[in-house]
């Protein structure tokens, strides 16, 4: 490979770690405000009526919160492209299977936010429901929130998985510090024991396990402070 193709390669390698960061670095920023904001603040998984009198009188919030869950899906998907790029040198094929998780599971997002347009919908158009009697709405409203959460688990499940194949890939690369491949690999593992947790043992608590999603933050800092400006890569000599 010539050192003109070489600065080529590296520099296009430079932008997707950039991008990668980045995309990751929105989704950290705006996800926290809806599940640790918006949510808390307008969802009652005991009271139907009570979530549904909150959302209606916060419907501008309620939107907003579908529409920056919609942003991570298009992040997800920027960003599973610009990894692919990033650690194509390291196994091609791998690499794009990878990214093709990653964007199945931005699709797993979609299905899950469904439940809140939904939701949504049947508010808004709740006083022409004149065959369905107010505390069927309340019920309808607490089984698409119930629904998404459970579909939102499933999500965290499989983008577990994605994350133990991105570890696999970093841990093999000669560009990219092993330890945040091990750090990956552990925030896979806490995405999937966190996250099966509704599925299988609903009583067990898993929340010391918010440790080991900081591996996802670490390589989000490195891709912005130094995969973007990365200046050998042993594996395009």
């Amino acid at each position: 490979m010539g050192i003109n193709t070489i600065d080529t390669e590296i520099q296009s390698l430079r932008r997707a770690a950039f991008i990668a960061g980045f995309a990751v670095l929105i989704m950290a920023l705006t996800v926290p405000v809806v599940e640790f904001y918006i949510f808390p603040t307008l969802i009652d998984y005991k009271s139907g009526e009570q979530t549904t009198n909150n959302i209606v009188s916060h419907l501008t919030l309620f939107s907003t919160a579908i529409f920056i869950h919609f942003t991570t899906v298009i992040c997800d998907v920027v960003a599973a492209w610009a990894l692919y790029i990033f650690l194509k040198p390291v196994n091609k094929n791998l690499a794009l299977l990878t990214a093709w998780l990653r964007i199945v599971n931005a699709a797993f997002t979609i299905t899950a936010l469904f439940n809140l347009i939904q939701v949504l919908t049947i508010i808004r158009a709740k006083d022409n429901f004149t065959f369905i009697q107010s505390n069927q709405v309340y019920d309808y409203v607490l089984f698409y929130f119930n629904a998404f959460n459970l579909q939102w688990r499933f999500m965290l499940v499989f983008f577990g998985i994605y994350m133990n194949l991105l570890g696999y890939l970093v841990l093999k690369s000669e560009y990219i510090p092993k330890i945040i491949g091990i750090l990956l690999i552990i925030a896979g593992l806490g995405y999937v024991i966190d996250d099966l947790k509704y599925f299988f043992y609903p009583n067990f608590d898993t929340g010391f396990l918010w440790l080991t999603y900081f591996g996802e933050l670490v390589f989000m800092f490195w891709l912005l402070i130094k995969g973007s400006r990365i200046k050998n890569l042993n594996s395009l000599k």
